[in-house]
């Protein structure tokens, strides 16, 4: 619980965005993927080969199509196990761990996993940085804007967070946030675990949740602070409600949106993945 600064007035209530409409004009993804695995261990230390990849597909009219992608294969290891294994690496970018500690196999893993995390978001980074600055277009990103504060700044970029590891309120406020009814959203909130790279933010409910969990459909959206955010939140809402179609087969269906989908299908297949 890291209690959030109330940007519309208290209390907590669930407030109607009105009917889903479709986005006006071009709109674009973006999320990424990461595998790795353990490949050899010399002595107790794991060598991690793995895999990230980002992408962004564009939407015009019904058409989707990837406009940019970038892929990277790496090996991870401490220094000594990367310097035994060179001949077998070749075409990897090669990242050693960097720690004090003697060796210890699940650390290591630990820290490898650790690395893979910030080589996605990294890439990322570097694909949503590259499509806005050369286009005019809507991106929503699969996560925080707090990844960059570029992104954070950008008036035409939308997180959406399905995490809720991290909860904005507490007591009565805690309940109507999520309670949320399905197509309402709760008062616009600067999250306090974000005030380094501020955003605006607010909890939206896409899917009843009724019979299920309180957390069943619900998402984080994550917007620029500003007077602009405060008058688009009702009408970004009601485009990402339009995005809830058509339903995917994923896991976590209720609180993925089909374009964010779509992405993560595109990487999956050029990675050979079913």
């Amino acid at each position: 619980m890291v209690p959030a600064e109330l940007i519309e007035p208290a209390p907590v209530v669930a407030r109607a965005v009105g009917a889903a409409l479709a986005w006006p004009g071009p709109v674009a993804f973006l999320d990424g993927i990461q595998r790795y695995e353990v490949i050899a261990y010399a002595g107790a230390a794991p060598l991690v080969v793995a895999e990230v990849a980002a992408a962004v597909r564009e939407r015009v009219g019904r058409e989707l199509c990837t406009v940019l992608a970038e892929r990277r294969r790496m090996a991870i290891a401490r220094p000594a196990v990367l310097a035994a294994a060179a001949g077998t690496l070749s075409g990897m970018t090669t990242l050693a761990l960097r720690t004090e500690e003697p060796v210890h196999p699940l650390r290591d893993l630990e820290l490898a996993r650790a690395a893979v995390d910030a080589a996605r978001s990294e890439l990322e980074r570097r694909i949503g940085a590259a499509y806005r600055s050369g286009s005019p277009h809507w991106l929503v990103v699969d996560g925080s804007l707090v990844e960059s504060p570029g992104w954070a700044a950008d008036p035409k970029m939308v997180g959406v967070v399905r995490s809720h590891a991290t909860l904005p309120f507490t007591g009565a406020d805690l309940v109507a946030y999520l309670q949320l009814p399905v197509a309402h959203r709760s008062n616009i909130f600067r999250p306090a675990s974000h005030h380094r790279t501020p955003v605006y933010a607010w909890g939206l409910r896409l899917w009843d949740w009724a019979g299920k969990d309180l957390l069943y459909g619900l998402v984080r959206v994550e917007a620029a602070p500003g007077e602009e955010t405060l008058r688009l939140a009702d009408t970004i809402s009601r485009w990402l409600l339009a995005e809830r179609a058509p339903v995917s087969a994923d896991a976590q269906w209720d609180s993925l949106l089909y374009g964010i989908h779509s992405v993560k299908e595109y990487l999956k297949a050029v990675r050979g993945e079913r």
